[in-house]
């Protein structure tokens, strides 16, 4: 199959280039614009509780909605307000209400906090729970603007919060994060190809290249989710270009170095590639397979962000799957021996390479390579057992913004839930009105639960059959302090409804208690069906029912490793109160499934020289002399492209991006690069089981010749 598809790309360059670019001006000329969103309640089926509270309040109490944005109000000096500044106050709420903002429906005056630090102005928008519209986006804008404009050159200050205006907030936070992340990507790429090719050409090829690929693919991702109403996480955009731009860079290093190494093979241009289709083809497709069924595993997930996050990102690959197996050949075709201009160190091998010495190494001692990687990674793996899941997806992403700084400025007034009120909706079970007499009672109770700041009286639907009891938490909705209120003592009082009724719990805490049990239910789910099916995948390629199990049992041990040394970082050194909790979700994925690639890669090198006629330990430092170079380069490109997330200034794509890079790291530098070839070394001819297992060749009782391990008469190394 490879043969023939490298052949007609090959003979074919230009026809295959104009469909690339027939293809890309339909797909993006037709696609629609992908919309995100970041509220977490949609992300829930619908037969969590905090989605049934939902449904009843849009239902019964349409305009009892928590707030869209609050104005707070305070003294610049921190002092207690004044009668003007409540005059002030009170003319911020007038104007407002006046000045008829678009989106906005109400305007309320609130109250004057007990100790006299706050203040605040409650606006009301139209509430459908979905993505920010620009609608939101520009009242929050003409608010702030407003108000700035109302309290200049006054003691007073004041700002915009609530639910709406940090939405808007982590929107703009995640727009910039995307473009700091493609530079610093795109930059990372053009100066590591650069070091290791010394040529421009190289160098661009993958960045002109997969961003056309990338512009295909987000148009084919936009059109999959409005076709089947999928709910696209806010941080999947900036997902998609580490992604595409590492994975991409990947599959063009796999090809160029065995092309490069043809070349020094003496084949001419066209052979070359021909020849480096057929032999890294089958690494690239399957190490890509690995990838999209991983990520479609994600579609069995209770949650619709994984649902939707699985698709996208198997698109995305599977895109530039088909790039790197028609678009870059293509071109790389064209070009020839051009492609390196104008360094000329491709035509030698040289002479003192690193991977020689190395895979020497590994050959002769797989034993003390084994279990010195492998230790190594059962030490990272103890401190996984620590790891402590945070259910706030915004945490720490706009902490300088906005909204940010006056919740804080909310919380010298009023309880730190004052912004994320939870509701106990009361629900007749028999049609018939509430009773009333058990209805003040009922609040008593709620109101006397450790954790519970206030609980406003019960507010009746029409008919009478719903009460809805707003409580103030004493901690921030999104806290575990909340969680913990609303998953115990909370859900306890709630379940005393009076005979004839029943209750819910809603509210953003409520929403997070759920996420803990759906993620509960995935984590049982989705890991075990994409490690099955990975298995699968290498039991096909690899023809052996022996290799694909230690493979598994390492990347398992990997990626616990990953985890380990990102609660030791996060939680032991940066004293975090915890990990995003789709972190190990999420790391599982990426690490399983792109540091498969790495393990391919090698695996398939190990299973080339093995089919040759060398012996395991033989097999092992050629394998490691030339799929090296290729790992290695690669695996730092990709981890450097995860790693560029950190610089997205937020907690959850921070903490992803260092568990990625890391997780890559040991999948290129630690299990690939050693415990893969020291543990197949170690089998033998047994790991191949029941597929071809050959018998030692002739010059030498180890299976290789001394010409061979001195670097003369042997096939030309890859670095």
């Amino acid at each position: 199959m490879f043969v023939r598809l490298g052949r007609v790309v090959v003979r074919h360059p230009w026809r295959v280039i104009l469909l690339w670019l027939v293809a890309t001006a339909a797909i993006v000329g037709l696609a629609p614009k992908l919309a995100t969103t970041a509220n977490e309640v949609s992300f829930l089926p619908s037969h969590y509780q905090s989605v049934q509270a939902q449904d009843l309040q849009k239902e019964y109490f349409p305009a009892a909605a928590t707030p869209a944005a609050i104005v707070v109000v305070t003294r610049a000096d921190g002092g207690a307000l004044t009668a003007a500044d409540s005059a002030r106050a009170a003319q911020i709420a007038a104007h407002l209400s006046a000045d008829h903002v678009p989106n906005v429906s109400a305007v309320t005056l609130g109250p004057v906090s007990k100790n006299h630090l706050v203040q605040i102005v409650t606006v009301d928008m139209p509430n459908d729970q979905g993505p920010v519209t620009a609608a939101e986006t520009t009242a929050i804008d003409t608010l702030r603007t407003d108000v700035s404009s109302l309290v200049r050159g006054s003691d007073v200050r004041a700002g915009v919060t609530g639910q709406v205006a940090q939405a808007v907030d982590q929107q703009k936070s995640g727009s910039r994060a995307t473009k700091v992340v493609g530079f610093a990507t795109i930059l990372l790429i053009l100066v590591l190809l650069l070091l290791i090719f010394r040529s421009p050409v190289i160098a661009l090829l993958p960045v002109v290249v997969i961003g056309v690929v990338s512009q295909v693919a987000t148009g084919l991702i936009a059109s999959f989710s409005e076709a089947f109403h999928l709910n696209i996480d806010t941080t999947v955009t900036t997902m998609l270009i580490v992604v595409l731009f590492g994975v991409g860079t990947d599959y063009v290093l796999f090809l160029m170095f065995r092309y490069r190494e043809r070349l020094r093979a003496g084949e001419d241009a066209k052979a070359a590639m021909e020849s480096a289709m057929s032999r890294v083809g089958p690494a690239i497709a399957t190490a890509a397979g690995a990838v999209i069924i991983a990520f479609l595993a994600l579609t069995l997930s209770s949650l619709s962000l994984f649902r939707s996050l699985g698709p996208a990102l198997a698109i995305a690959v599977a895109t530039t799957l088909v790039a790197g197996l028609t678009l870059i050949p293509a071109i790389v075709s064209l070009l020839g021996a051009r492609v390196f201009w104008p360094s000329k160190a491709w035509q030698v091998e040289p002479k003192g390479a690193r991977f020689r010495v190395l895979g020497d190494a590994v050959g002769r001692h797989p034993g003390r390579f084994a279990l010195a990687s492998g230790g190594v990674l059962v030490i990272l793996a103890v401190f996984a057992f620590g790891f402590h899941p945070t259910f706030n997806l915004n945490s720490g992403k706009t902490a300088s913004s906005e909204s940010a700084v006056y919740n804080r400025v909310l919380q010298r007034g009023f309880a730190a839930g004052a912004t994320q009120p939870t509701d106990v909706y009361l629900r007749s079970t028999a049609g018939r009105p509430l009773p009333s007499t058990g209805l003040t009672a009922y609040g008593r109770r709620l109101a006397a639960v450790p954790g519970v700041a206030s609980v406003a009286p019960p507010k009746l639907a029409k008919g009478g059959t719903v009460a809805d009891y707003r409580v103030i938490l004493t901690a921030q909705g999104q806290s575990d302090a909340a969680m913990a209120t609303v998953r115990g003592p909370l859900q306890q009082a709630a379940d005393t409804a009076p005979a004839g009724s029943q209750a819910l719990i809603g509210g953003i805490s409520s929403v997070y208690v759920d996420l803990e049990i759906a993620m509960g239910h995935d984590y049982a789910v989705v890991f075990p069906v994409a490690a099955v099916l990975i298995l699968l995948i290498l039991a096909l390629l690899l023809r052996s029912a022996v290799a694909p199990w230690y493979l598994m049992g390492a990347v398992g041990l990997g990626f616990t490793a990953t985890l380990g040394a990102t609660v030791l970082v996060f939680q032991h050194l940066q004293h975090t109160p915890g990990l995003t909790f789709i972190l190990p979700i999420v790391m599982y994925l990426f690490v399983v499934a792109l540091g498969t690639d790495y393990n391919i890669l090698m695996i398939s090198r190990l299973r080339e020289e093995a089919a040759e006629g060398r012996d395991p330990k033989p097999a092992a430092a050629m394998a490691v002399r030339h799929a090296g170079p290729t790992i290695a380069s690669a695996g730092l490109i990709l981890a450097g492209t995860f790693a560029s997330l950190i610089l997205a200034g937020g907690t959850t794509l921070g903490q992803m991006g260092f568990a990625i890079a890391f997780g890559i790291a040991v999948a290129a530098f630690v299990m690939a690069m050693f415990l893969t070839p020291s543990v197949t070394a170690l089998i033998g001819h047994r790991a191949w089981w029941p597929g071809h297992q050959p018998a030692p060749p002739s010059g030498g009782p180890d299976g290789v010749t001394p010409a061979e391990l001195a670097g003369v008469g042997g096939r030309p190394s890859a670095s």
